[in-house]
């Protein structure tokens, strides 16, 4: 029992100094973008990705981290997406993808490359409407659906143009739980296990008793809220988690 006591007084320092450092901290929305495509009737359509950023409702402008790079669009058709940029917003809604293009797009057709011309105001940033309202706790995901076919265009004399023709599919991939304890001010570790898979995910109560975990996905969870002696721990079963949604428990009582 003894031992018990000293990983739990360890588990809750660390808490309790993760606590203090983040007080002041604004929510954070953790955000996904994704590449695929149409099928068109070329060997290749190289697109030279260089930048994304969202732009929230009051017009703040968010740099995200972003893989560039050439993609051969080809490769991701049929079902097949690529990660191309991920960040953790500090905006709940986004407005606009901006999508910046550099000058190494090419075509391969019949096993000939063709330089894409494009539009400078393509190279400055492609913009996609999106529209879309950031939950805490979502992994939030939006899909780029390149059209291959109707995103190149020939202007004659064996040159070729790059017109991007995109449609934005939006999902959110993960559900999250979250509540309040009460006594308010105890510190508690909070563990949710997927009853299928037995895979765990923890958080901490903070200072005002909150607690949110999220990532979760979809799926029935048990969840254990173990505080610090001599609360007791509490354990609510059958948690549903759904995609894109938090699970609200409310208030939970120790004691």
């Amino acid at each position: 029992m003894k031992k018990m006591k000293i990983i739990l007084s360890f588990i809750m320092l660390g808490f309790l100094i993760i606590s203090c450092n983040n007080d002041d901290t604004k929510s954070s929305y953790p955000y996904a973008v994704r590449m695929t495509d149409a099928p068109g009737p070329y060997d290749e359509v190289n697109v030279d990705l260089q930048g994304v950023e969202v732009t929230g409702d009051a017009g703040q402008t968010v740099t995200l981290n972003v893989k560039k790079g050439i993609y051969n669009l080809l490769d991701f058709s049929n079902g097949v997406s690529t990660l191309i940029a991920t960040d953790s917003l500090e905006i709940s809604k986004v407005e606009q993808i901006r999508l910046i293009l550099g000058t190494n797009n090419t075509v391969v057709i019949n096993n000939v490359s063709y330089p894409l011309s494009t539009p400078s105001a393509d190279q400055t940033g492609l913009k996609l409407q999106v529209h879309q309202t950031l939950q805490q706790g979502i992994l939030y995901s939006v899909l780029l659906d390149f059209d291959a076919n109707k995103s190149i265009v020939s202007t004659g004399n064996g040159a070729y143009k790059l017109k991007p023709v995109i449609r934005t599919i939006e999902a959110a991939i993960s559900g999250s739980i979250k509540g309040k304890i009460t006594p308010v001010g105890s510190l508690a570790v909070v563990t949710a296990v997927d009853a299928l898979t037995n895979l765990s995910y923890s958080t901490n109560v903070n200072t005002s008793g909150e607690f949110l975990v999220m990532g979760l996905p979809s799926g029935t969870y048990n969840l254990t809220i173990t505080p610090v002696l001599p609360l007791a721990p509490v354990t609510k079963s059958t948690i549903v988690v759904t995609t894109g949604n938090t699970t609200d428990l409310g208030t939970v009582i120790l004691l």
